[in-house]
């Protein structure tokens, strides 16, 4: 039975694998850790993800998550996967996907340095069009995030656009269906937040309203049951 590992707190400095070196966290999520690493003879920056060896048995769900990102491989979210290593963390196997490194801020933090810690309506729904776009992409390869937040999503601010890289993907064995549906949800619950979640909202544009539904699940779906529909009526609204 693997040992129950639910943290690994690597320090700057770390040597992974004898061919990395851990320059910083970048987050994390139910399966694992995400790292900003260096290749010690290139001297190029990767996104090392180390898994929980209780979240991945057999090495079950760092295959399923390569090959996702394999097949996702054209699609513009998601990043680029490179290799597998394995270390050892206290007496533990640990498997280790190593990812190209994509320059920018973590959507929470880059929040968090907005003035009011939040973005304004048509900023919002530049990043909603963004993000959303980026998802259908995924969806019609025939995937699905399952685990979309501010925490997992990188953002690079151009002009009134955004940029976005996916730090992490979510596997679960549910039906795709299902995960494409919370993918809609999480989609809208990132822009409820971005815009200052339920402390501004009733002062929102009927726009942003209509779009977010109160959060309520039912008619969020019933509105947009894909995430091509969301995006459809992003780029028809009148605002």
């Amino acid at each position: 039975m693997p040992e129950k590992i639910e943290a690994f707190n690597f320090f700057p400095g770390r040597i992974i694998a004898g061919k990395y070196s851990i320059l910083t966290k970048l987050g994390g999520g139910w399966e694992g850790e995400v790292y900003r690493v260096i290749e010690k003879g290139t001297r190029i920056e990767r996104a090392a993800k180390f898994f929980f060896p209780a979240r991945n048995p057999g090495g079950k769900a760092s295959r399923l998550y390569a090959r996702k990102l394999h097949r996702l491989r054209d699609c513009a979210l998601p990043i680029q996967y490179h290799t597998e290593e394995s270390i050892t963390f206290r007496r533990t196997p640990i498997t280790v996907l190593i990812s190209e490194y994509v320059e920018g801020d973590i959507l929470g933090e880059f929040l968090s340095r907005q003035p009011g810690r939040r973005v304004r309506p048509f900023e919002g729904l530049h990043l909603l069009h963004a993000l959303a776009k980026g998802m259908a992409e995924i969806h019609q390869a025939g995937e699905y995030h399952g685990d979309l937040h501010p925490g997992n999503v990188i953002v690079r601010r151009s002009g009134l656009s955004f940029e976005l890289k996916l730090l992490d993907l979510f596997h679960l064995d549910d039906s795709k269906a299902e995960n494409r549906r919370t993918d809609v949800l999480d989609s809208i619950r990132i822009f409820y937040d971005a815009l200052g979640g339920q402390r501004l909202y009733a002062r929102q544009p009927t726009a942003v309203k209509e779009i977010v539904c109160g959060l309520k699940h039912t008619l969020i779906l019933k509105k947009y049951p894909t995430m091509n529909r969301l995006v459809k009526h992003l780029e028809n609204m009148t605002w």
